[in-house]
């Protein structure tokens, strides 16, 4: 094949690689006398030059590299150019990953038919993306990869060279702004609060009773796909007020998906919901079940989180309301090996959770109302009726954010907040998947915000059309697992959990030995010289490199306690030292870290050791009234003896 062939069957991007196919004409290429002066005249009108002078640019980029940047793992640019200081920097092996966002394809043409990077680009080092796919989901995909999410807080976005800086100014801005957006949202879904984790691990244990006690989600797929084609998805932004009449009118056409705070809402207007849905964490979201709607709760199908606050579930079975309980696939949920419970991701909303459990039920229609994402008339935050009020303010009485929007129909702008726009964005990027997958979804919120990628039609316009026949409710009865069933997963359960605890205790006993012996090292630095010092500190990054894998290896610790430690300790990595004293600062800052991650690491093991030993005790409780004691007894002393159950 021809170097042309070659590169272009080596591009990552998909999208980038079909275009490059397309492409028939080539730019001018200008060479100087050296092999490296290679200039390239674009194909527009006046025919400008990429490059004023490319091996002076070419040279004063790769010293800046080479002194500032010389460690950075991940680089990201905006502009290909000719190429070859792409090809310079991937000689340096700290740089494993380079991006480059080249909004002309005919750039690339150009110099892929003159220039071999077939290795870079097969080896996935030169990744050449298109900035002009707005898909965000495609950039959150891509910083996943363990090695770019390490290093995304290192994040910044070289302009290849003066030419794109003038011709793209505003594309760059945009691309930035959207990457930053990637960057943070990826952050965000791996969790910045181990202690929001640790209570989702308390209250999930906490209810992994109730849980096998009720239908399962398998049960669930089991017994209700594609029982209906629409859904319609219930929140209480301010719109919703105006649209529960009609609502009312076709309740028995379509499923009906409520989020848990506009339940009580269309409990009072008499509108019956098919699910209703709660995620958080906080007794706060409890008191939206703490009422009697008597009769009318009948066939109504709660389904909840399992970290949802116990509190919850109380009130759920103070009024006979009938219940399941569902987890997302995080690790310690999976270790509990209750797999017939999950496991789908809910979002950070219950809209999303709804969303996504219409989309597992198979419904080929997705009708948003009161999903409005910003605030209404008179600062309005909720719809009438909402039981902590219309209007969210903070302890002092005020609006607590002064943020804008697009606005629903597009044109104007709305007042949001930042909890809100970033509920919309995670929103717009799983549409766009659901787009794909020839699901239609609709906003018929009539008001709010703007959601891309929704098709904004007035609610009885959408009724009209889709709604024409009465679905055969109540929907098919879910059953629990027999008891012997229930039986087998509470004492499997129960074991794990047992297990997960001594095993905290053997991992804590490690790291503060391990703990003792690097501190003692460290107090002998400061009375050595340069070069004991030097064998010193490399003993130390010895024994932390082996602390690290003993932690990783283990997979007891909550994501955010790893993650956002990893993503702190990249901006110390790549300090590029220029003295001995650089050097010894960089060591010294790279423990430190180390160690105040340990100490924060070993009082998490406390905590999580007492949350499990204090939430177990109602899994506990419950197998002793069901006749197992000695089985309780017995899978103790097995678990204290890493006896496989």
């Amino acid at each position: 094949m021809s170097i042309l062939e070659n590169n272009i069957n080596a591009v990552f991007d998909h999208n980038l690689k079909e275009q490059l196919k397309k492409v028939n004409q080539t730019y001018q290429i200008v060479q100087g006398d050296d092999n490296l002066d290679i200039n390239i005249i674009d194909g527009g009108g006046e025919g400008h030059r990429l490059y004023d002078k490319p091996l002076e640019e070419l040279n004063k980029t790769l010293n800046l590299y080479n002194d500032k940047y010389l460690l950075y793992p991940i680089l990201f640019f905006y502009g290909f150019g000719n190429g070859i200081l792409y090809k310079a920097l991937l000689q340096n092996p700290n740089h494993k990953v380079i991006l480059v966002f080249e909004p002309d394809v005919n750039i690339i043409y150009t110099m892929f038919k003159a220039i071999d990077f077939s290795k870079e680009l097969k080896e996935n080092r030169l990744l050449l993306l298109d900035p002009n796919n707005e898909n965000i989901n495609d950039l959150k995909n891509l910083f996943l990869s363990n090695l770019i999410f390490k290093f995304l807080r290192t994040y910044f976005l070289e302009i290849h060279c003066d030419y794109y800086d003038g011709k793209y100014q505003e594309e760059i801005l945009k691309l930035n702004s959207l990457i930053q957006d990637a960057i943070k949202e990826n952050i965000i879904s791996i969790g910045d609060d181990p202690l929001d984790a640790l209570r989702g691990i308390k209250h999930f244990t906490q209810n992994i009773p109730k849980m096998i006690a009720n239908p399962s989600y398998k049960e669930l797929l089991n017994k209700r796909k594609n029982l209906s084609d629409t859904a319609i998805i219930v929140s209480t932004g301010p719109s919703l007020t105006k649209q529960l009449p009609l609502l009312k009118q076709y309740q028995n056409k379509a499923s009906i998906f409520c989020a848990d705070s506009a339940y009580p809402i269309l409990a009072k207007a008499n509108i019956k919901p098919d699910y209703v849905f709660s995620l958080e964490r906080t007794d706060f979201t409890s008191e939206f079940f703490n009422n009697d709607f008597g009769e009318f709760d009948k066939d109504i199908l709660f389904v909840i989180k399992s970290v949802t606050h116990p509190n919850t579930i109380k009130y759920l079975e103070k009024n006979k309301r009938k219940y399941m309980i569902v987890s997302t696939p995080e690790y310690f949920f999976k270790y509990c090996s209750l797999n017939d419970f999950g496991y789908f991701n809910m979002g950070w909303s219950v809209a999303h959770m709804a969303c996504y459990l219409s989309v597992h039920l198979k419904h080929s229609n997705i009708i948003f109302i009161g999903q409005d994402l910003a605030y209404g008339e008179s600062k309005v935050s909720h719809a009438i009726g909402h039981i902590y009020g219309e209007h969210d303010l903070d302890d002092e009485g005020l609006y607590k954010e002064n943020l804008k929007t697009e606005a629903y129909g597009g044109g104007k702008y709305i007042e949001s907040s930042s909890i809100w726009i970033f509920f919309k964005k995670v929103l717009e990027n799983d549409i766009l998947t659901f787009n794909k997958m020839n699901m239609k979804i609709y906003n018929c919120t009539e008001g709010g915000a703007r959601i891309n990628g929704t098709i904004e039609k007035p609610f009885k316009h959408i009724c009209e059309k889709l709604l024409k026949k009465d679905l055969n409710k109540p929907f098919t009865k879910l059953e629990n697992l027999n008891l012997n069933k229930q039986n087998e997963l509470l004492l499997k359960a129960y074991f794990k959990i047992i297990k997960n605890i001594k095993q905290y205790e053997n991992l804590k006993k490690e790291l503060c030995e391990r703990n003792i012996s690097i501190n003692k090292n460290l107090l002998h630095i400061d009375n050595l010289d340069i070069q004991d010092s030097i064998h010193m500190f490399e003993l130390i990054l010895k024994q932390i490199d082996e602390l690290k894998t003993s932690i990783y290896r283990c997979g007891l610790l909550n994501g955010p306690l790893i993650r956002q430690f990893e993503l702190n300790l990249a901006r110390i990595y790549v300090l590029n030292p220029k003295t001995q004293e650089d050097s010894y600062n960089k060591s010294m800052l790279w423990i430190k870290e180390h160690l105040d991650w340990i100490k924060l690491i070993i009082a998490h093991i406390d905590s999580q050791k007492e949350v499990l030993q204090r939430s177990i005790v109602t899994t506990k409780d419950e197998l002793i009234e069901k006749g197992f004691l000695n089985l309780v007894e017995k899978i103790e002393q097995r678990a204290l003896k890493n006896v496989n159950f």
